[in-house]
């Protein structure tokens, strides 16, 4: 029996367990990256390890999130993370640079290795046929410092491709029929790779918008196979040399198969509220619009950004909206510089912000009131966009410009058809910064403050239920993106005073002067973002344990890693202000225990989501705790 390109990656780095899904395996990782909105956290816990240098063969520190430091405490994160890097032996890359995924595709990604990262849109080096996946900035920090990283082995869906796109769709429909298909939760568990005729139609920018989105539907990570499409792409970026062929062998087998035909893809919008709420152009076409965001680590590739100049070449923005354009790269926006597609944007009324995610994470460009925005980005929860009182709608970059010309959601298949011109790749690393080593003294703010220590559970736990929440809640509802609290992602004491901000500003005080409790939720909590501050927030705040029927992947790891232990049950029969006990004598992974109800006089059965390793880290208090017992 053939193997799939995961079987293939996975038993070539699996150093702990055996490749069999279901098993938790332990696996060597060739690259790190982080960024400045988790990777603050992620340093600080690398000190923790107390190691002189990181110990994986490449470790990138990105500013691009908060590139354009809105508050003072952002330079401050950014000096942190600069003098962090240099002196524990990491590549820098400074602000204005661009977005970490699109960066770490266009220069470092290579078909066969792993890589994690602290951001859950890692999975997009999958578009060169990297096992690249998201995680917790604690997981992150154990793996930079030479660590396995910890995993259950996924199942593996193959999405077979036939066809070719028409004009008028794109990638970014291809990704969104995917979620239409099978929804927000429908990848949890799994790992996408993608085979068959159609996959050599792709562009690697094309493949890279997939493996993206990917992360939408809980998915582990999603992979595309590395061909002469890679080999051309890898070459134009002056990196021919670490090409290597890797595909599926023919009789490999799969857990399941999803067919789709390229060529039958139609112009798709994801309306307001969740990736998957997945619509036809054809039910909502003449929507009106307030705003139009075209680019990010999505859809800002150099491809993506050409066509869409070539489509609002002679034409404007229509005069009832604002519009952005926003590259994924330096190296995209040197190259729309070079062949007049940025005074093509500017001709027709664009905006064009510095490379980075800003406007994506609510950064800048916040919908008003009641506004629908239509972006080309990965994600549209209400609070995404910087605030809960606008609404966000996703699209493809043909779809955003006819859009933005017209005024509303427009179909972009009635605009002239335009292709793409290939042209040689600007290669600048002007600012990646190399380290410089222990001499470079880390220079601290009061904001970057340290973790507190991480303690040992005990026995029992004990509390009041302080909040239950509804299904599909996300990690910008449990911790919100944006203005609020980007400001302060080095700073848990202050950070955690936002913990579910929008569903219960009076949250973070109940929860001090409980001296902490549980919180229950409903299906897939926790989806979205990697941001472990989901998870060490409500540590701060004490919280001990979440009860919930289901939970997403990397939420679910950092609550362990934060020492807070995740239970699945019915969680029909409880209510906020219930008391509970946990007795944890008896825990042990995937074996119900028993949870007492003691304002409503009853017993349940909770089933712990850890493996036996798992058992150990929240019994330690906590990954970290656990790693300095381990490894002295």
């Amino acid at each position: 029996m053939g193997e799939s390109i995961v079987q293939k990656i996975l038993s070539q780095h699996v150093a702990d367990g055996s490749v069999v899904p279901g098993q938790e395996i332990g696996l060597v990782i060739d690259q790190c990256l982080t960024q400045d909105s988790t990777g603050t956290m992620a340093w600080l816990e690398f000190e923790v390890l107390d190691l002189e240098r990181v110990q994986a063969p490449l470790v990138v520190s990105y500013n691009d999130h908060t590139s354009l430091a809105f508050k003072g405490e952002s330079s401050d994160d950014h000096m942190f993370l600069q003098t962090s890097a240099s002196h524990f032996g990491a590549l820098y890359s400074k602000a204005g640079n661009g977005v970490c995924h699109q960066l770490q595709y266009e220069r470092f990604a290579v078909p066969g290795k792993t890589l994690l990262g602290s951001d859950s849109h890692t999975p997009t080096c999958g578009s060169l046929a990297m096992m690249a996946i998201g995680a917790g900035g604690m997981d992150v920090a154990v793996a930079m410092g030479g660590g396995f990283f910890y995993m259950t082995v996924p199942k593996v869906i193959k999405v077979e491709l036939t066809g070719r796109l028409p004009w008028g769709s794109s990638a970014k429909d291809v990704i969104l029929h995917l979620l239409r298909e099978i929804s927000v939760k429908g990848g949890v568990g799994f790992i996408l790779e993608y085979d068959g005729p159609g996959v050599e139609t792709l562009s690697i920018p094309e493949r890279a918008t997939i493996t993206n989105m990917g992360a939408e539907t809980g998915a582990t990570t999603s992979i595309f196979p590395s061909d002469e499409v890679t080999h051309d792409f890898m070459t134009a970026q002056g990196r021919g040399d670490q090409w290597k062929p890797l595909c599926a062998d023919p009789d490999a087998v799969y857990d399941k198969v999803i067919h789709i035909d390229l060529s039958q893809m139609r112009p798709l919008v994801a309306m307001t509220g969740m990736p998957d709420n997945v619509k036809d152009m054809i039910e909502v076409a003449g929507t009106h619009l307030d705003q139009v965001y075209i680019g990010s680590c999505t859809n800002g590739s150099y491809r993506d950004l050409q066509i869409a100049a070539k489509l609002l070449k002679g034409r404007h923005v229509a005069p009832t909206l604002d519009c952005i354009v926003s590259p994924g790269s330096r190296q995209a926006e040197q190259m729309l510089l070079q062949d007049g597609s940025i005074e093509t944007f500017i001709e027709a009324g664009v905006r064009v912000i510095e490379p980075g995610c800003n406007a994506c994470i609510g950064i800048g460009f916040v919908p008003g009131n009641g506004h629908l925005s239509l972006r080309t980005v990965n994600r549209n929860w209400v609070g995404r966009g910087g605030t809960n009182k606008g609404y966000l709608a996703l699209s493809s970059v043909e779809t955003a410009v006819a859009s933005a010309i017209a005024g509303c959601i427009a179909d972009p298949s009635k605009l002239p058809q335009v292709s793409y011109e290939e042209r040689p790749y600007v290669i600048d690393t002007l600012l990646f910064l190399e380290p410089e080593g222990p001499k470079v003294a880390i220079r601290r703010s009061p904001n970057i403050v340290a973790i507190k220590p991480q303690k040992p559970m005990g026995d029992r736990l004990t509390g009041r239920v302080l909040l239950k929440v509804a299904d599909g809640i996300s990690t910008d509802d449990i911790l919100p993106a944006g203005p609020l609290t980007q400001h302060l992602r080095s700073n848990l004491p202050a950070i955690a005073q936002f913990v579910f901000h929008y569903q219960d500003p009076t949250f973070a005080k109940r929860a001090a002067e409980a001296g902490g409790g549980f919180i229950v939720g409903g299906e897939n909590y926790g989806q979205g973002s990697s941001r472990e501050h989901a998870a060490l927030g409500p540590w701060q705040l004490g919280i001990k344990a979440v009860l919930a029927r289901s939970f997403a992947r990397i939420h679910c790891s950092n609550l362990v890693n934060a020492g807070i232990l995740p239970l699945q049950c019915d969680t029909g029969d409880i209510d906020q202000e219930d008391e509970l006990i946990i007795e944890l004598s008896n825990l042990s992974p995937g074996k119900p225990m028993r949870v007492e109800n003691r304002t409503k006089g009853r017993q349940m059965d909770a089933t712990p989501i850890l493996t036996k390793r798992q058992a150990e880290i929240v019994q330690s208090g906590g990954l970290l705790a656990y790693t300095r017992q381990r490894h002295g």
